[in-house]
Protein backbone atom coordinates (compact mmCIF):
# COMPACT_ATOMS: atom_id res chain seq x y z
CA UNK A 1 0.00 0.00 0.00
CA UNK A 2 1.04 3.53 -0.92
CA UNK A 3 -0.43 5.96 1.78
CA UNK A 4 -2.45 8.41 0.22
CA UNK A 5 -2.39 10.74 3.11
CA UNK A 6 -1.46 10.55 6.78
CA UNK A 7 -3.24 10.97 10.06
CA UNK A 8 -1.51 11.53 13.38
CA UNK A 9 -3.50 10.72 16.43
CA UNK A 10 -2.91 12.23 19.85
CA UNK A 11 -4.52 11.44 23.03
CA UNK A 12 -4.24 14.01 25.62
CA UNK A 13 -5.20 14.89 29.25
CA UNK A 14 -3.81 17.94 31.13
CA UNK A 15 -1.34 18.01 28.79
CA UNK A 16 -0.77 22.10 28.70
CA UNK A 17 3.35 21.78 29.06
CA UNK A 18 4.11 19.17 26.92
CA UNK A 19 1.73 19.47 23.94
CA UNK A 20 3.08 22.60 22.06
CA UNK A 21 6.78 20.23 21.59
CA UNK A 22 4.37 17.19 20.66
CA UNK A 23 3.10 19.50 18.04
CA UNK A 24 6.50 21.02 16.95
CA UNK A 25 8.15 17.87 16.14
CA UNK A 26 4.96 16.41 13.97
CA UNK A 27 5.06 19.41 11.88
CA UNK A 28 8.71 18.52 11.49
CA UNK A 29 7.76 14.81 10.92
CA UNK A 30 4.85 15.96 8.53
CA UNK A 31 7.36 18.03 6.47
CA UNK A 32 9.56 14.94 5.09
CA UNK A 33 6.53 13.53 4.18
CA UNK A 34 5.27 16.73 1.45
CA UNK A 35 3.17 16.81 -0.39
CA UNK A 36 1.22 13.84 1.14
CA UNK A 37 -1.52 15.23 3.05
CA UNK A 38 -0.96 14.73 6.53
CA UNK A 39 -3.62 15.84 9.39
CA UNK A 40 -2.82 15.94 13.73
CA UNK A 41 -5.78 15.34 15.69
CA UNK A 42 -5.73 15.64 19.28
CA UNK A 43 -8.11 14.42 21.34
CA UNK A 44 -8.70 16.87 24.60
CA UNK A 45 -10.53 14.09 26.86
CA UNK A 46 -11.68 15.61 30.29
CA UNK A 47 -9.32 18.44 30.31
CA UNK A 48 -9.52 21.37 32.38
CA UNK A 49 -6.39 23.27 31.57
CA UNK A 50 -5.45 24.65 28.14
CA UNK A 51 -4.19 21.67 26.29
CA UNK A 52 -7.31 22.30 23.61
CA UNK A 53 -6.09 25.89 22.87
CA UNK A 54 -2.62 25.58 22.56
CA UNK A 55 -3.47 22.47 20.91
CA UNK A 56 -4.93 24.15 17.92
CA UNK A 57 -2.79 26.93 18.30
CA UNK A 58 0.14 24.46 17.26
CA UNK A 59 -1.74 23.50 13.86
CA UNK A 60 -3.77 20.59 15.27
CA UNK A 61 -7.78 19.42 14.34
CA UNK A 62 -9.17 19.53 18.18
CA UNK A 63 -12.00 17.43 19.88
CA UNK A 64 -12.87 16.96 22.60
CA UNK A 65 -14.35 14.47 25.11
CA UNK A 66 -15.07 13.69 28.75
CA UNK A 67 -14.55 10.09 28.98
CA UNK A 68 -11.65 9.84 31.08
CA UNK A 69 -10.32 6.84 28.76
CA UNK A 70 -7.51 6.98 26.35
CA UNK A 71 -8.91 3.94 23.99
CA UNK A 72 -12.12 5.97 23.65
CA UNK A 73 -10.09 9.29 23.32
CA UNK A 74 -8.16 7.55 20.49
CA UNK A 75 -11.23 6.02 18.43
CA UNK A 76 -12.85 9.94 18.57
CA UNK A 77 -9.55 10.75 17.14
CA UNK A 78 -9.07 8.51 14.39
CA UNK A 79 -13.22 8.74 13.59
CA UNK A 80 -12.67 12.61 12.79
CA UNK A 81 -9.35 11.75 11.18
CA UNK A 82 -11.04 10.33 8.44
CA UNK A 83 -13.60 12.64 8.19
CA UNK A 84 -10.95 15.09 7.66
CA UNK A 85 -9.77 12.56 4.66
CA UNK A 86 -12.50 11.60 3.60
CA UNK A 87 -11.72 12.69 -0.09
CA UNK A 88 -8.03 11.40 0.57
CA UNK A 89 -8.79 7.87 -1.42
CA UNK A 90 -8.95 4.83 0.61
CA UNK A 91 -5.18 4.28 1.75
CA UNK A 92 -5.14 6.54 5.02
CA UNK A 93 -2.43 5.76 6.86
CA UNK A 94 -2.58 6.26 10.97
CA UNK A 95 0.44 7.29 13.07
CA UNK A 96 -0.32 6.90 16.39
CA UNK A 97 1.93 8.99 19.69
CA UNK A 98 1.07 10.42 23.04
CA UNK A 99 1.42 14.33 24.06
CA UNK A 100 3.82 13.82 26.05
CA UNK A 101 6.26 12.74 23.43
CA UNK A 102 8.42 13.69 20.83
CA UNK A 103 8.59 12.28 17.60
CA UNK A 104 11.76 12.41 15.02
CA UNK A 105 12.19 14.06 11.90
CA UNK A 106 11.77 10.78 10.11
CA UNK A 107 8.96 9.06 12.16
CA UNK A 108 6.36 9.82 9.43
CA UNK A 109 8.71 8.82 6.43
CA UNK A 110 9.73 5.51 7.98
CA UNK A 111 6.50 4.65 8.82
CA UNK A 112 4.90 5.40 5.25
CA UNK A 113 7.89 3.09 3.82
CA UNK A 114 6.81 0.13 5.75
CA UNK A 115 3.13 0.70 4.73
CA UNK A 116 4.56 0.68 0.66
CA UNK A 117 6.15 -2.52 1.72
CA UNK A 118 3.01 -4.02 2.79
CA UNK A 119 2.74 -4.18 5.89
CA UNK A 120 -0.55 -3.24 7.63
CA UNK A 121 0.52 -2.32 11.10
CA UNK A 122 4.10 -0.72 12.37
CA UNK A 123 5.18 -0.99 16.06
CA UNK A 124 7.51 0.68 17.18
CA UNK A 125 9.81 1.55 20.16
CA UNK A 126 10.51 4.41 22.61
CA UNK A 127 13.59 5.97 24.68
CA UNK A 128 12.89 7.66 27.72
CA UNK A 129 13.63 11.74 27.98
CA UNK A 130 16.90 12.29 29.56
CA UNK A 131 15.73 16.02 30.78
CA UNK A 132 12.46 13.97 32.66
CA UNK A 133 14.04 11.71 34.77
CA UNK A 134 17.18 10.82 36.90
CA UNK A 135 20.01 8.98 35.18
CA UNK A 136 18.84 5.36 37.89
CA UNK A 137 15.53 5.60 36.75
CA UNK A 138 16.29 5.77 33.12
CA UNK A 139 19.34 2.87 33.84
CA UNK A 140 16.76 0.61 35.41
CA UNK A 141 13.94 1.10 33.22
CA UNK A 142 16.41 0.90 30.04
CA UNK A 143 18.11 -2.74 31.52
CA UNK A 144 14.50 -4.32 31.26
CA UNK A 145 13.73 -2.98 28.40
CA UNK A 146 16.42 -4.06 26.08
CA UNK A 147 17.26 -7.38 28.03
CA UNK A 148 15.98 -8.83 24.11
CA UNK A 149 18.26 -6.69 21.84
CA UNK A 150 20.57 -8.74 20.53
CA UNK A 151 24.03 -6.47 20.93
CA UNK A 152 25.62 -9.06 17.80
CA UNK A 153 22.92 -7.91 15.35
CA UNK A 154 22.08 -4.29 14.67
CA UNK A 155 18.05 -5.35 14.11
CA UNK A 156 16.13 -5.81 17.42
CA UNK A 157 12.85 -7.72 16.92
CA UNK A 158 11.75 -5.83 20.25
CA UNK A 159 8.38 -7.46 21.93
CA UNK A 160 7.01 -3.85 22.85
CA UNK A 161 3.55 -1.92 21.64
CA UNK A 162 3.48 1.54 22.55
CA UNK A 163 0.45 3.88 21.49
CA UNK A 164 3.17 6.65 21.49
CA UNK A 165 4.88 4.85 18.75
CA UNK A 166 1.83 2.41 16.65
CA UNK A 167 0.94 2.73 12.59
CA UNK A 168 -1.84 1.19 11.49
CA UNK A 169 -3.56 1.28 8.13
CA UNK A 170 -7.46 2.83 8.19
CA UNK A 171 -8.21 -0.35 6.31
CA UNK A 172 -6.93 -2.79 8.71
CA UNK A 173 -7.76 -0.59 12.14
CA UNK A 174 -11.59 -0.25 10.74
CA UNK A 175 -11.51 -4.26 10.17
CA UNK A 176 -10.75 -5.17 13.48
CA UNK A 177 -12.96 -2.34 14.98
CA UNK A 178 -10.59 0.05 16.40
CA UNK A 179 -9.55 0.95 19.68
CA UNK A 180 -11.57 -0.40 22.16
CA UNK A 181 -12.95 1.76 25.44
CA UNK A 182 -10.25 0.73 27.01
CA UNK A 183 -8.91 3.19 30.04
CA UNK A 184 -5.29 1.23 29.39
CA UNK A 185 -4.15 -1.36 27.36
CA UNK A 186 -5.83 -0.39 24.05
CA UNK A 187 -2.54 -0.24 22.45
CA UNK A 188 -1.83 -4.10 22.88
CA UNK A 189 -5.46 -4.95 22.47
CA UNK A 190 -5.78 -3.30 19.01
CA UNK A 191 -2.17 -5.49 18.01
CA UNK A 192 -3.15 -8.46 19.64
CA UNK A 193 -7.03 -8.00 17.20
CA UNK A 194 -4.61 -7.29 14.07
CA UNK A 195 -2.55 -10.62 14.73
CA UNK A 196 -5.23 -12.40 15.37
CA UNK A 197 -6.90 -11.06 12.05
CA UNK A 198 -3.81 -11.91 9.85
CA UNK A 199 -2.49 -8.27 9.16
CA UNK A 200 1.38 -8.13 8.41
CA UNK A 201 2.98 -6.24 11.36
CA UNK A 202 6.47 -5.17 11.51
CA UNK A 203 8.17 -4.54 14.71
CA UNK A 204 11.02 -2.16 14.31
CA UNK A 205 13.40 0.26 16.80
CA UNK A 206 13.90 1.93 13.51
CA UNK A 207 12.53 5.47 14.50
CA UNK A 208 11.96 5.32 18.73
CA UNK A 209 10.27 8.26 20.36
CA UNK A 210 10.90 9.81 23.36
CA UNK A 211 8.14 10.19 25.71
CA UNK A 212 8.74 11.83 29.17
CA UNK A 213 9.56 9.77 32.27
CA UNK A 214 7.12 10.89 34.80
CA UNK A 215 5.79 8.97 37.69
CA UNK A 216 2.31 10.60 37.63
CA UNK A 217 0.67 9.20 34.43
CA UNK A 218 -2.49 9.47 32.91
CA UNK A 219 -3.28 6.10 32.18
CA UNK A 220 -3.59 3.45 35.14
CA UNK A 221 -1.21 0.63 34.42
CA UNK A 222 1.07 2.73 31.59
CA UNK A 223 4.81 3.75 31.89
CA UNK A 224 4.24 6.16 34.40
CA UNK A 225 3.12 3.32 37.03
CA UNK A 226 5.82 0.73 35.78
CA UNK A 227 8.74 3.91 36.28
CA UNK A 228 6.69 4.33 39.91
CA UNK A 229 7.87 0.38 40.28
CA UNK A 230 11.72 1.05 39.22
CA UNK A 231 11.73 4.42 41.14
CA UNK A 232 14.57 4.56 43.88
CA UNK A 233 11.93 5.20 46.85
CA UNK A 234 10.07 2.30 45.54
CA UNK A 235 10.00 -1.36 47.03
CA UNK A 236 10.10 -3.90 44.51
CA UNK A 237 10.64 -3.65 40.23
CA UNK A 238 7.81 -4.96 38.25
CA UNK A 239 8.44 -6.13 35.02
CA UNK A 240 7.10 -5.88 31.60
CA UNK A 241 4.24 -7.85 30.66
CA UNK A 242 5.12 -11.42 28.69
CA UNK A 243 5.26 -10.30 24.83
CA UNK A 244 2.55 -10.35 22.65
CA UNK A 245 2.38 -13.12 19.89
CA UNK A 246 2.40 -11.12 16.80
CA UNK A 247 4.85 -10.95 13.80
CA UNK A 248 8.82 -10.15 14.23
CA UNK A 249 9.96 -8.69 11.42
CA UNK A 250 13.39 -7.58 9.93
CA UNK A 251 13.97 -4.75 7.68
CA UNK A 252 14.17 -5.07 3.88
Amino acid sequence: MTPSALAVIVPAHNEEHRIAACLRSLRAAAAHVAPMPAVVVVTADACTDDTATLAARGGAYVVKTRSHNVGVARAAAVDHALELLADAGPDVWLAMTDADTIVPAAWLAHQADWARRGYDAVLGTIRLAPTTGSALLVARHDADYFRTRRLSDGVWEHPHVHGANLGVSAEAYQRVGGFAPLPTGEDRDLAVRLSAAGHRIARTDQHPVHTAARLRGRAPGGLADLLTSLHPASRGSDRHPAPLPLDSVRPA
